[in-house]
C-alpha cells in the first residue's frame, strides 16, 4: 500500500521502462478479442506522454516457453494501442537484442517503443539477472503496472528493480487502494463470494478471509466437496476426495470465528458434460449417484442475494457455475445482477468472475474489477507479491 507511483517520482524527458500487462485473448488470426487489459495500460501511458518520456513498453503473452514463436507477438498488440492512443508504436523484433538496444537508443521524448514478448526468452521466467540487467540498461525508470504478473518473480516484474529506480503505475495503484483497502478496512458487513471449482487453489484465501469477513458464501465446483466432507452424496461432481478434512476444518474455523459460513441449499445438476445435457434442480442433499453438480439452484440465488442486500463490502472470486455453458450460467449471472444494484463497495476479482461479469455486461456497475486472477487472490490471501514488493517505499 506504501508504495511509491509515477506521481512521486522525476521523470520530466526521462527514458521510461513500464510493464504492462497484454496478456491479451486472440483468436486464430492473431486478433485481439478482448482489449481491456491494453485499455487499463493507457493512464500510466498517457501521463508519460504528458511528462514528455521516452516510453519502452514490455510485458509477456501466452506462454511460449522461452523461444521465439509467430502466434505470440506482440505486433497485434502494437497496433490496437496505435489505435487506441492515435500514435506510432515503434515495435522492436526482439527484446535485449540488436534491433531494440538501437531502437532504444534513438528514442526520442513523446515516443513509445515497444519490446517483443518477454518470455521469447527462458531467462524472463527465471528471473535471470544477467537478462533484467539488460534490459534496464535501456531505460532509466522502472515503472510497473501489469498486476496481472505481479505475483510472480520474473526478470521484467522484478528483477529489474534491481538495476533502476522503481515505481508503480495508476493500475497497479487502483488495484492495491481497492483490494488493499477491502482486506485492511472494510465497511461492514463485509461479504466473500467464492467459487470456481477447487477447494486446493483457494485454501489460502478462505482462511485468511475468514479471519476478515462477516459472512463467507460458498459456490462452483468446490461446494460439492464440503458438501462430501459432511457425508453427503455428490454423484459426479467435482470434488476433492484428498481434501475433506481440510474442508471440515475450514468450516470448524469459521463457527469459531463467528462467520457466517453459506454453502448452496440445492443445485443444478446435468446428466452429463455438455452444452445440452439433461438438467435438474434438486436439494444439496439429494443428488443422485449418476448425476453431476453443475450451478446452483434457485433457492440458493435468492438465499444468497438476501444475504448481499445487507452487505457493504462484497469481495468475489470464482464463478458459481459452469458459466461456459448458458444453461448452468443462471447463478453466477444471477449474483452478477444482484450485485450490480446493491449500494455497497463490490470488488471482482479477476480471472473468470471477471470474465462472467463483463459477458453479463455489468462492468461498470461494479466499484473494481481486478485484472489479476491470481495475483489478486494471492493479495487477498496476505501473500506478499514479488512485482510490488521490490517497488521503492513512499
Amino acid at each position: 500500500m506504501n508504495k511509491k507511483t509515477v506521481k512521486d517520482i522525476d521523470l520530466k524527458r526521462k527514458k521510461v521502462l513500464v510493464r504492462c500487462d497484454f496478456n491479451v485473448p486472440m483468436d486464430e488470426n492473431q486478433n485481439i478479442t478482448d482489449n481491456t487489459r491494453i485499455v487499463a495500460a493507457l493512464p500510466t501511458i498517457q501521463y508519460l506522454l504528458e511528462n514528455d518520456c521516452s516510453i519502452i513498453l514490455c510485458s509477456h503473452l501466452g506462454r511460449p516457453k522461452g523461444e521465439f514463436k509467430s502466434e505470440y507477438s506482440l505486433k497485434p498488440v502494437a497496433e490496437e494501442l496505435a489505435k487506441l492512443l492515435g500514435k506510432e508504436i515503434i515495435m522492436a523484433k526482439d527484446i535485449i537484442g540488436e534491433d531494440a538496444k538501437a531502437k532504444a537508443e534513438e528514442l526520442q521524448n513523446g515516443q513509445i517503443m515497444l519490446l517483443e514478448n518477454v518470455r521469447f526468452h527462458k531467462e524472463e521466467t527465471d528471473n535471470n539477472p544477467e537478462f533484467a540487467k539488460e534490459l534496464a540498461s535501456m531505460a532509466e525508470i522502472y515503472v510497473n503496472d501489469a498486476f496481472g504478473a505481479a505475483h510472480r518473480a520474473h526478470a521484467s516484474t522484478a528483477g529489474v528493480a534491481e538495476f533502476l529506480p522503481a515505481v508503480s503505475g495508476f493500475l497497479i495503484e487502483k488495484e492495491l487502494k481497492f483490494l488493499g483497502n477491502a482486506i485492511s478496512h472494510p465497511e461492514r458487513p463485509f461479504v466473500a463470494i467464492l467459487g470456481g471449482a477447487k477447494v486446493s487453489d483457494k485454501i489460502g484465501v478462505i482462511d485468511s478471509l475468514l479471519e476478515k469477513v462477516d459472512t463467507l458464501i460458498i459456490g462452483g465446483g468446490m461446494a460439492y466437496t464440503f458438501f462430501k466432507a459432511q457425508g453427503y452424496e455428490v454423484g459426479n461432481s467435482i470434488c476433492e476426495l484428498d481434501k475433506l478434512e481440510l474442508a471440515t476444518n475450514l468450516m470448524k474455523k469459521a463457527e469459531e470465528k463467528g462467520v457466517k459460513f453459506m454453502l448452496p441449499v440445492d443445485t443444478k445438476i446435468g446428466k452429463e458434460f455438455k452444452e445440452d445435457t439433461e438438467s435438474k434442480t434438486v436439494k444439496y442433499d439429494e443428488i443422485p449417484a449418476d448425476w453431476e453438480g453443475f450451478d446452483i439452484g434457485e433457492e440458493s440465488i435468492k438465499l444468497f442475494v438476501e444475504e448481499l442486500k445487507k452487505a457493504k463490502t462484497v469481495v468475489w472470486n470464482g464463478p458459481l457455475g459452469l458459466f461456459e455453458f448458458n444453461q448452468f450460467a443462471i447463478g453466477t449471472n444471477e449474483i452478477a445482477k444482484a450485485l450490480a444494484g446493491i449500494d455497497c463497495t463490490t470488488i471482482i476479482g479477476g480471472g473468470d468472475s471477471a470474465a462472467a461479469v463483463k459477458k453479463a455486461g455489468l462492468e461498470d456497475k461494479m466499484t473494481h474489477i481486478s485484472t489479476g486472477g491470481g495475483a489478486s487472490l494471492e493479495f487477498l490471501e496476505g501473500k506478499a507479491l514479488p512485482g510490488i514488493e521490490c517497488l521503492l517505499n513512499k
